[in-house]
């Protein structure tokens, strides 16, 4: 056997059947590319599913996590360590926001965020306000797989099969704003929004939506939560998705990119969120330990020096006009769509989108489809023109091959500029 149909085996027998995997075992990597097992090289283009901003083997995140790690790895949140309060200022700075607390993933910050707004809440009721318990949630979105994270999010196969889930959460038509206002009332504590939906396929805010999110939450002092776990952090071409909007939410959630692959996730929120928080009320054992603040730091730390944010809007928008083309030479991409490095072009089926994975896959080029029919790009901020042009001809041979093409021109090099 060899080693990846030993470890298949192994799988198969030890671990909860969860995942569908591709047969690959990756065993390294170096910049934008993944490395098998037999030495082959991957344009990674989903980066860990978001994860890993500056692709593999950057030397600021070695050179963090070997210092930090002869120093100190843990030592719980019983006592100070010097890393929390350096990132945690890095993170005000940067969303525009207060105050930060570290948890392990993004589905923990999400799920404390949600407590965070029932606290603020009960608070606003002890100072004789009324306002109840309920989520306003969006159709589409996904908050992650916890019990309250999966309780605001959509699709029922996700939460359907755990049901009952936690109580109190309804649904809003996505950028609906005639849906909005029905269903908010002083009974909601928070509106949850994505900046971008990630898993409900790359889908932006309107500028509209948004504003009258906040214009509303305002109204009665309940919470306008936006969760960046996939949109944050750079990816969009600026620290967080709701940036582009020039509107600020109460409160934040990050993770997937904070640390390079270190479990890390982040709540951030404005001074009046966290009045209703004390001590002893939420809590984690390894969330923001000093390895995972490290990496963290460094992270941000070389995003700005290397000016990743600019190269991830001029490569971003370099890459949709790129997948615009391809989509004026062939039928089966109904829309192109995302911002910065958060790209997606939805193709008109499920089983076109499969097949599309498994072709690049071939070719050595790691995308996926998430909603069924959404391509989407995720690729670490340190792509080039080059990297973008492998990928559109990879799609450009697949399409031409699977899907159905019209007589416009083919999609050409575009001169960088």
């Amino acid at each position: 056997m060899t080693k990846l149909e030993q470890i298949k085996a192994a799988e198969a027998r030890l671990l909860l059947q969860t995942y569908e995997r591709n047969p690959i075992l990756f065993v390294g990597g170096k910049g934008v590319h993944l490395i098998d097992e037999k030495g082959e090289r991957y344009l990674d283009l989903l980066s860990g599913i978001g994860v890993n901003a500056l692709g593999y083997g950057h030397p600021a995140i070695e050179r963090a996590i070997i210092n930090q790690s002869r120093a100190l790895i843990h030592t719980s949140n019983l006592f100070f360590h010097e890393g929390q309060a350096e990132l945690a200022l890095r993170l005000t700075e940067r969303t525009g926001l207060d105050r930060v607390f570290f948890a392990n993933t993004g589905t923990e910050a999400w799920e404390g965020a949600m407590k965070l707004a029932r606290a603020h809440a009960g608070l606003l009721r002890s100072e004789g306000k009324n306002i109840g318990t309920k989520f306003l949630a969006l159709e589409q979105s996904f908050h992650g797989r916890t019990f309250g994270s999966v309780s605001t999010t959509y699709k029922a196969k996700y939460r359907e099969p755990f049901g009952p889930v936690v109580p109190g959460v309804e649904f809003v038509r996505f950028n609906d704003i005639a849906d909005l206002r029905s269903k908010f009332s002083d009974e909601v504590c928070a509106i949850l929004v994505e900046s971008i939906q990630g898993e409900g396929g790359i889908r932006p805010l309107t500028q509209e939506f948004f504003a009258e999110a906040r214009a509303l939450a305002d109204s009665t002092g309940a919470l306008l939560i936006a969760d960046e776990i996939q949109a944050g952090m750079g990816r969009t071409g600026k620290w967080c998705g709701y940036q582009h909007y020039g509107i600020k939410p109460d409160v934040t959630t990050l993770a997937k990119p904070i640390a390079g692959g270190i479990p890390l996730g982040a709540i951030v929120c404005t001074e009046e969120a966290a009045r209703a928080i004390h001590a002893g009320m939420h809590g984690t054992t390894f969330g923001g330990g000093p390895l995972a603040c490290a990496v963290a730091i460094a992270i941000i730390d070389a995003i700005e020096n290397e000016k990743l944010l600019d190269h991830a809007t001029k490569v971003g928008n370099y890459f949709q006009r790129q997948l615009r083309t391809l989509a004026e030479k062939h039928d089966a991409i109904v829309d192109v769509r995302g911002k910065g490095l958060m790209l997606a072009a939805e193709v008109d089926s499920a089983e076109l989108g499969k097949l599309i994975v498994a072709e690049m896959l071939k070719r050595h080029i790691v995308i996926n489809c998430t909603s069924d029919t959404v391509l989407r790009f995720l690729p670490p901020y340190i792509l080039e023109h080059e990297h973008v042009d492998t990928a559109i001809a990879a799609l450009d041979e697949i399409f031409t091959e699977h899907g159905v093409q019209t007589t416009a021109p083919a999609a050409g090099g575009e001169h960088r500029g």
